[in-house]
């Protein structure tokens, strides 16, 4: 089914932006694709995917610190989010993590007393695995947040934007999580496996200037990307827009290619449902609208708890 309102094509790859390397502040283009390495493969375009040439897009912040406006909203969010603990089983990788009681299956020899005896009162014969032990199981997500930063997303959207990565950031400090912010190109804000720094990422995204187009389809590839590095289960994709696609293909492939993605959809002002419920759709997710930044809490805690 074609898209509603048509895109414009573009005549060259998206472009890639990421932290500059050695702590100098700012976003450099580290490639022309999310294709790692390979050309873009369109006509009259030779040049390798990456290359040793860097191009800034924003430098860092004047040490004005975090816009207090975007902090305070970002903290409001925060304090409204409680976000579900993933679900603990046998299944779990073991090592450091939460201490959880756990079927003996010649592991720990932490003999969790009173889960042993609930067992034994229903099974007067025992088994071995009727034995209940306390082991550490390590149960972390894995989510990427791609966030709209193009023109159609100034003023109070994108400072609502902000705000949901600096609290999203803080509740899944114990996780897995990426941020990307796009318009026609993208930035990559925060790999999977990063150390999470919240106000960190609210200087970094706020000193992106809202503009260009909006390409959808391509912060979408980069976050299957980073996802297909991981474990299917309690890996997903939130996407924070308005979904007014205007430029690249059709993103509903590439949101079927992600293991879960829900879309936080602004329609604070011109947005588009019909794509942001297919995308959804695609991605085996939610629709959730936003309003203000005070739906921000409901609308990520309702994406995290399904």
């Amino acid at each position: 089914m074609p898209l509603r309102r048509k895109p414009k094509q573009l005549d060259a790859e998206p472009s890639l932006f990421e932290p500059a390397a050695g702590g100098r502040g700012g976003l450099v283009r580290t490639g022309g694709s999310d294709r790692e390495g390979r050309g873009s493969g369109l006509p009259g375009t030779a040049a390798p995917g990456t290359t040793d040439e860097v191009g800034v897009l924003v430098a860092p912040p004047d040490g004005g610190g975090v816009d207090p406006a975007v902090r305070a909203r970002a903290r409001q969010i925060a304090s409204r989010l409680a976000l579900p603990r993933p679900r603990r089983d046998s299944a779990g990788r073991r090592g450091t993590g939460d201490l959880a009681s756990l079927p003996y299956r010649g592991g720990s020899d932490d003999v969790d007393l009173d889960g042993t005896i609930e067992v034994l009162t229903e099974r007067p014969v025992p088994e071995e695995e009727d034995i209940v032990v306390r082991e550490r199981i390590r149960t972390r997500r894995s989510a990427v947040l791609a966030v709209d930063v193009s023109g159609s997303m100034r003023g109070e959207r994108v400072r609502t934007a902000a705000a949901t990565v600096g609290a999203l950031a803080a509740e899944l400090s114990r996780d897995d999580l990426a941020v990307l912010a796009f318009w026609s190109d993208a930035a990559m804000l925060l790999r999977l496996g990063a150390p999470v720094r919240p106000l960190e990422l609210l200087d970094a995204l706020l000193a992106i200037p809202a503009r260009g187009l909006t390409n959808v389809a391509f912060p979408l590839r980069l976050a299957a990307r980073e996802l297909a590095r991981v474990p299917t289960r309690d890996a997903r994709a939130l996407l924070l827009s308005d979904c007014v696609h205007n430029a690249g293909p059709d993103p509903r492939p590439a949101a079927a290619r992600l293991p879960r993605l829900d879309v936080l959809l602004d329609v604070t002002g011109e947005h588009d449902l019909e794509l942001g419920r297919e995308l959804a759709t695609a991605g085996h997710g939610r629709l959730l609208p936003v309003r203000h930044h005070r739906d921000v809490a409901l609308a990520v805690g309702r994406a995290f708890a399904a």
